[in-house]
């Protein structure tokens, strides 16, 4: 089981990192994004300081997110697979962290579970679930003490 556990939690943290990536590229080299169905294009109406802002945003995200899934494959490679008991924490820290500030969309701006705007509560209760099966399949040999 230990091994399940990490390749999972390395899946999950690859595609954290290639799902970044590709929202960095949307906000910095396309015009692929919408808002409410409108390009930002469209939404800035011809003030270049609104698009890009918006845009910027989107980068900020994405960066983060990249950073978030570097730090989260550092730790699976490393001290997870090794059996540091304080990796298995950090992980669960980490992904809980990331599933509480999304989730908390739904209160704060009235928003359900799939909404616009990406990176849906619904994608991050499936990341959650997903990183507790691998955390779970893992669990025993830190329990033990190996």
């Amino acid at each position: 089981m230990k091994t399940v556990s990490w390749i999972i939690l390395l899946v999950v943290g690859a595609l954290t990192l290639l799902t970044s990536l590709e929202s960095a590229n949307i906000a910095y080299r396309t015009d692929r994004e919408r808002v409410a169905g409108v390009t930002l294009t469209e939404l800035a109406a011809g003030k270049p300081d609104v698009e890009t802002s918006l845009r910027a945003r989107r980068g900020t995200a994405a960066s983060f997110a990249a950073g978030f899934a570097t730090l989260f494959l550092a730790i699976v490679l490393w001290p997870y697979r090794r059996g540091d008991r304080w990796a298995w924490w950090a992980i669960l820290a980490g992904t809980l962290v990331v599933a509480v500030m999304v989730l908390l969309r739904i209160p704060a701006l009235g928003m359900g579970l799939r909404s616009p705007g990406g990176g849906t509560a619904t994608e991050v209760l499936l990341l959650l679930g997903v990183v507790a099966i691998g955390l779970a399949l893992g669990a025993g040999r830190f329990r033990s003490g190996n």
